[in-house]
């Protein structure tokens, strides 16, 4: 294995155990609140948090969960070109953080659906690509109250807009693949849409 293909792996690995720290099951333990995998959605994810009532434990595990898939993506920028490593590792270091976020092994590999994690890393490879996929997530969900719905139509059109505005090149590609994944990842609020079931935006957990 070549010195960079070393780096790149550990690199990843990193990455992934970084994406594998679950903040809001975290915070909600440090916070005393109850575990996210056991009331509303299931998903230990920020939108979840805040159903339990407690904004700053939702603001914190956003926050958190978004940094946990930008740093890694930042620091490939910031100091993997003597290493070798371009903007294809750093691609590769923001998927490996948001997989870890979607199945972290610190957590029996029960993650969230990806949301902040994904922000986090567009923001981090091309920041006016996250702000074109944030300003998207805002108008759906101002319009809809559906974080899941904003989620979804945000993630499928990031690499669209990554390809029309800057050109085709690892930034589509893993934008894409983030985005497939985190779609799927949302099958089931897919069924609670099409159902009229799916909660919306600011409602708490049931009890």
């Amino acid at each position: 294995m070549t010195g960079m293909n070393l780096h790149l792996v550990l690199a990843v690995v990193a990455a992934y155990l970084i994406g594998s720290l679950s903040f809001a099951v975290i915070t909600s333990r440090l916070m005393g609140l109850a575990d996210p995998r056991t009331y509303g959605s299931g998903n230990p994810g920020a939108t979840n948090v805040l159903r339990s009532g407690s904004k700053a434990a939702a603001l914190i595990t956003l926050l958190f969960d978004a940094l946990k898939g930008y740093l890694p993506v930042l620091a490939v920028y910031l100091w993997g070109q003597p290493l070798g490593l371009g903007v294809d590792a750093a691609v590769a270091v923001g998927l490996a953080a948001f997989v870890g976020h979607l199945w972290p092994v610190f957590f029996k590999f029960q993650g969230g659906k990806g949301v902040a994690t994904a922000a986090g890393v567009l923001f981090a490879l091309n920041p006016l690509l996250g702000v074109a996929t944030l300003a998207s997530f805002a108008l759906i969900v101002a319009f809809s109250r559906f974080v899941s719905l904003a989620s979804m139509v945000a993630a499928a059109f990031a690499p669209f807009y990554q390809a029309l505005i800057w050109g085709l090149g690892p930034i589509v590609w893993g934008t894409a693949a983030m985005g497939a994944l985190l779609v799927w990842r949302h099958r089931a609020n897919i069924e609670r849409l099409l159902a009229g079931t799916e909660s919306k935006l600011g409602a708490k957990k049931n009890g």
